[in-house]
């Protein structure tokens, strides 16, 4: 078996705390599900968990070593991230009161706009967690120690892991997210309401940018 059944439960209870610790994917999951309802919160959350399943084949293939090692590799990555996460921040806080009332409508109604909105928060949430380096260097730092290095095969491990954190992440931002929606239900139906936690978001994506370009301590 190449995962023990204790080194199994004793990595599921660690990636269980280091997933609901309020990171950029539990903030930004969190947010969408105030302002957009909890099925594109449900998707950004499910994009940000599959995500992890790139950081993993980074990990085992040695890139993640490889971008730690480099300045300007890690440089460029964490401004790509920091980038992106400023562009959709702006986004939301350009979304006009008829526009945020719109996407609230539809929303509750689950229409097929709806649907196709949920459906690129989903691409918005796995391209957010894959440029983030912060998340690779994560990665090489939180696998290895659950390596069990007399079964031999460390690779498939880590990549075993990998898919196992992936799993467990997936459904507690779907989790996060399709709750946080349900309580902001009544709100989205007042345009205003909407309007305003559209701005609430755009600023927490706006943080999130901005804490990705601190230095690490």
């Amino acid at each position: 078996m190449p995962l023990s059944t204790q080194q199994l439960i004793q990595f599921l209870t660690a990636s269980f705390l280091m997933t609901i610790a309020p990171g950029p994917d539990v903030m930004a999951t969190l947010s969408l599900g105030l302002s957009k309802g909890w099925r594109i919160a449900v998707c950004f959350g499910i994009g940000c968990g599959l995500g992890c399943l790139f950081h993993t084949s980074l990990a085992v293939l040695g890139v993640t070593a490889v971008i730690k090692s480099s300045a300007t590799a890690y440089s460029l990555l964490k401004y790509c991230g920091a980038g992106y996460l400023l562009w959709l921040g702006i986004g939301l806080l350009r979304t006009s009161a008829g526009t945020a009332a719109t996407e609230g409508a539809n929303t509750v109604s689950g229409n097929s706009t709806a649907e196709l909105s949920s459906r690129g928060y989903f691409l918005k949430g796995l391209l957010a967690n894959a440029v983030n380096p912060k998340v690779a260097l994560f990665f090489t730092a939180f696998l290895p120690p659950f390596v069990n290095e007399s079964a031999g095969n460390e690779e498939w491990q880590l990549a075993l892991l990998g898919l196992v954190f992936t799993c467990q992440a997936v459904v507690i931002f779907g989790l996060l997210g399709f709750f946080s929606g349900r309580i902001s239900e009544g709100l989205r139906s007042h345009p205003r309401a909407v309007w305003w936690l559209d701005r609430m978001t755009g600023m927490v994506f706006l943080w999130l940018s901005l804490l990705m370009l601190i230095p690490e301590r």
